[in-house]
């Protein structure tokens, strides 16, 4: 029998922040459920129930109105998950227990006595030691959260009270319960209260000898507080006379639903908990035709468009006229594949194009990916595949990795038209048809060239890196004057707050923090945490780049051929995978010298990078209409400085370096929604001063104050934001009555416009440019985007005249209210370069 109320509070407190891409909280739903799943899987109980508590308002408040009033009124957001994991036990086949006017305990102690008599064993699950009460030669209580599982039986409770459990109610009695509200006797304590329940057996054999009980102060409190503590009693024991009825077949535990826990999981985006479901699915097996290559050309040139899927690696499947075919690949199909003209609608077209690049076919006429388009409609979704797609769009539940080609290809013809109708919905379609897919053949053709590496390089320099570290060791040791593993927080708790003791920052559940901002504070004031994270930079260096790019590299031709995730951030940003480029530190030397490592292709060849300068600020500069900051940009200023001069009231010329870099901090961190907490602690100043900075930038630049304001009350109003281009981001959390949650979506209001914004830019400029050197530059390679920079492999006869040509479309791809600029740097790896005018 579970304590559900109790469990459900606690995985409310213990998780937080969890919740679907729609806003719909998850934290409580999610830790109950992975308790419950412990359960049956360590005891597989053959009968079990769930109690919950129904109100507030039960028989103990009628006693005592004190009772329970310290709590606080359950939060919404926990409110809100009840219904739901009831949903989700009675999927399990488990019974509910609730009943007006009694608290779960109740429930659970009725039920425990009339399965006694009945001969059932019976284990309690819960955490409250109220339960204690209850157990006896036939009763357990089962604490899941304590000691691996801790058991309470009779012995079990002896020993932690020293009492009997039907003491532990009289103990309760005497000592009150804070959690409760139930008062405790003053001059009682609770060594005391133990040893005279273990001299006179109980409360009524306390009250029947008096006058034995010593020494005086105690006899005269409990004498004086006969009352209150009969009424502690009553309120503490445990009523097993609730109307509810025990029958041993009405507790069996029956075989889940699994179609309904399916379809629970799914909209509470559960993704690995939907893998471990045996779930039929509702996707029937797809006719195919065999069709010949001349008649299908013949078919797909006729018609206004085709979907297109891979059967493995001989064979592609067709949608044409609301038929499906399959077909070997052959000269028609390559023809068909490769007619710009016909228009090819798919899933995952990227992956699609390099899969048929490797068959030396080039996949042309891309005209719609149901993956693209669905992660526009939403861009908050944990993933696109076809499974998610299908439940969101379709209502049908499928699991992932069941379907065969045949069935994808059906499932893309019934997604396109609801994708269509919901990119129109939202105004969607212009950035969809103009940029985001004419970018999916720009990111395959970069992952189709790769990025060529110094493998030479990259071997000394994990060389020269592990003697460093074997040497920063060493000098850990000798610092603290003992050895011990750097890699366990366990042993460095004790180096540093036991041994060193130094300055607890802040706690976690299992002692004090390690982590790199707690590091970064003791930094200041000891050399050990320098030293600790230094030790943890270089080791992940090494491990995520210096180690990883020589087993990533293709052994023939020695380039890495990573991914670019179009559907990875919400904001509209791509993001790279095996390696993550973006994370690669540019201002380290280690990281230099990584850099250095990423060469061209040929010895008559140059790495060229085109870096947006400040578009971020720029962007701002545009969308918010700030007249001082536009203006700051269109005479080249440095803005930073400027910014620095004009919130200090000094000129340029007298703004030091420290100004600047103030300055530079508020620059960037009011686009992230930086607070007056957040500047003191960047810049190790009084949070006093931090907000005298704020309100002089904001002095300064009043229109960024307005349209902050205005951004977070349109999000408020609509519960999305958009880009220049359209994008959308859905913002569920801007109206949370949780002030934490409910800031952190406002950030996110004024960052995405401004973010998502660049991202837009850059994606144009990106297939602006790829159009262009197709066409005249075809020997050039894109073969990078990190950030705002766009990486190219180019020959060094033309550099001059292909890098003016980038830079000019960069730059000009879209009119802003400020000038657009480009940085362009050139040389023999990404690392070591020169700066071209």
């Amino acid at each position: 029998m579970i304590d559900a109320t109790a469990f459900c509070y606690r995985a409310f407190y213990a998780i937080r922040g969890l919740s679907t891409s729609n806003g719909e909280p998850t934290n409580a739903v999610y830790g109950f459920l992975r308790i419950l799943q412990k359960i049956l899987k360590d005891e597989k109980p053959e009968m079990a129930a769930v109690c919950f508590d129904v109100s507030r308002k039960t028989f103990r408040q009628e006693k005592d109105a004190e009772y329970k009033s310290n709590r606080v009124e359950m939060p919404a957001e926990l409110k809100s998950q009840i219904p739901v994991i009831k949903e989700m036990v009675r999927a399990y086949g488990i019974p509910i227990f609730e009943l007006e006017g009694f608290e779960a305990d109740d429930i659970i102690a009725t039920l425990a006595a009339k399965a006694g008599l009945k001969g059932v064993a019976v284990t309690i699950v819960s955490a409250d030691k109220d339960l204690l009460q209850l157990v006896d030669e036939n009763t357990l209580v089962l604490n899941p959260q304590k000691d691996e599982n801790a058991v309470f039986d009779i012995a079990r409770v002896e020993e932690k009270f020293g009492l009997k459990p039907a003491q532990v109610v009289d103990l309760t009695a005497l000592t009150g319960d804070a959690v409760d509200n139930i008062p405790a006797i003053k001059g009682v304590s609770v060594k005391k209260a133990g040893e005279l329940l273990r001299q006179f057996g109980s409360l009524s054999g306390i009250f029947g000898n008096l006058e034995q009980v010593g020494p005086e102060k105690v006899r005269l409190a409990i004498r004086d507080n006969r009352q209150r503590i009969e009424l502690n009693r009553e309120l503490a024991e445990l009523q097993k006379d609730a109307g509810v009825e025990f029958s041993p077949e009405n507790f069996r535990a029956a075989e889940p639903d699994y179609q309904a826990l399916f379809k629970l999981f799914k909209r509470l985006e559960f993704k690995a908990m939907l893998k471990e479901l045996p779930v039929a699915d509702e996707s029937a097996a797809v006719k195919l035709e065999e069709i010949p290559g001349a008649e299908l050309k013949e078919l797909a040139e006729r018609s206004s468009g085709i979907f297109v899927c891979a059967d493995g690696p001989d064979n592609i499947l067709f949608g044409v006229e609301g038929k499906s075919f399959k077909a070997g690949i052959s000269a028609e199909v390559k023809e068909i594949l490769e007619d710009p003209r016909i228009k090819k609608s798919g899933h995952d077209l990227k992956g699609l194009k390099l899969f048929l690049g490797g068959r030396d076919i080039d996949l042309k006429g891309l005209f719609f990916d149901t993956m693209i388009a669905a992660y526009l409609v939403n861009p908050s979704k944990p993933g696109y595949s076809l499974p998610d797609l299908a439940w969101d769009f379709l209502g049908m539940s499928l699991k992932e990795g069941s379907l065969d080609a045949g069935q994808k290809l059906e499932l893309i013809a019934g997604l396109k038209p609801k994708l269509e109708k919901s990119l129109g919905e939202r105004s969607l379609g212009k950035l969809f048809s103009d940029i985001e897919m004419p970018l999916v053949a720009v990111l395959a053709e970069m992952e189709r060239q790769g990025i060529k590496i110094d493998l030479e390089l990259l071997k000394q320099l994990s060389t020269d890196l592990e003697k460093r570290l074997a040497g920063l060791i060493e000098e850990i040791y000798g610092i603290c004057g003992c050895q011990f593993n750097i890699n366990s927080p366990k042993q460095l708790r004790e180096v540093l707050f036991e041994k060193l003791k130094l300055r607890v920052v802040k706690r976690t559940k299992s002692g004090p923090s390690t982590d790199e901002e707690v590091l970064n504070k003791l930094a200041r004031e000891h050399e050990l945490p320098r030293k600790l994270l230094e030790y943890r930079q270089l080791t992940k260096l090494k491990s995520t780049y210096i180690d990883a790019f020589p087993e990533l590299a293709d052994k023939r031709t020695g380039r890495i051929h990573g991914s670019f995730n179009q559907t990875g951030t919400e904001t509209g940003r791509l993001s790279s995978s095996n390696p993550n480029l973006q994370n690669l530190p540019s201002k380290t030397e280690l990281g230099r010298r990584i850099r250095e490592a990423i060469i061209p292709f040929s010895a008559q060849s140059s790495i060229l990078s085109c870096d947006y300068s400040q578009i971020e600020l720029r962007v701002l500069a545009h969308i918010s209409g700030d007249r001082a900051l536009i203006e700051a940009f269109r005479q080249d200023k440095d803005i930073h400085r400027r910014t620095s001069a004009l919130i200090n009231g000094v000129s340029e010329e007298e703004v030091t370096d420290a100004m600047r870099n103030s300055a530079k901090a508020i620059n960037f961190g009011i686009i992230y929604g930086l607070s007056p907490f957040g500047l003191s602690r960047d810049l190790d100043i009084p949070a006093a001063q931090a907000q005298g900075f704020i309100d002089a930038y904001f002095a300064t630049y009043p229109g960024v104050k307005l349209y902050i304001e205005e951004q977070i009350k349109r999000a408020e109003k609509d519960g999305f934001v958009t880009t220049i281009a359209g994008r959308r981001r859905y913002l569920p959390e801007i109206n949370n009555k949780n002030q934490a949650i409910r800031q952190f979506a406002q950030r996110q209001a004024v960052n995405t416009p401004i973010q998502g914004s660049a991202s837009d830019l850059i994606k144009m400029a990106m297939v602006s440019i790829h159009g262009w050197m197709a066409e005249n530059r075809p020997d050039a390679r894109m073969i990078m985007q990190v950030h705002d920079e766009l990486v190219f492999d180019a020959a060094d006869k033309e550099l001059e005249s292909f890098s003016a040509m980038v830079k000019q479309k960069m730059e000009n791809v879209l009119a802003l209210e400020v000038p657009v600029k480009v940085d362009v740097k050139a040389g023999k790896n990404w690392s070591q370069m020169t700066e071209l005018k």
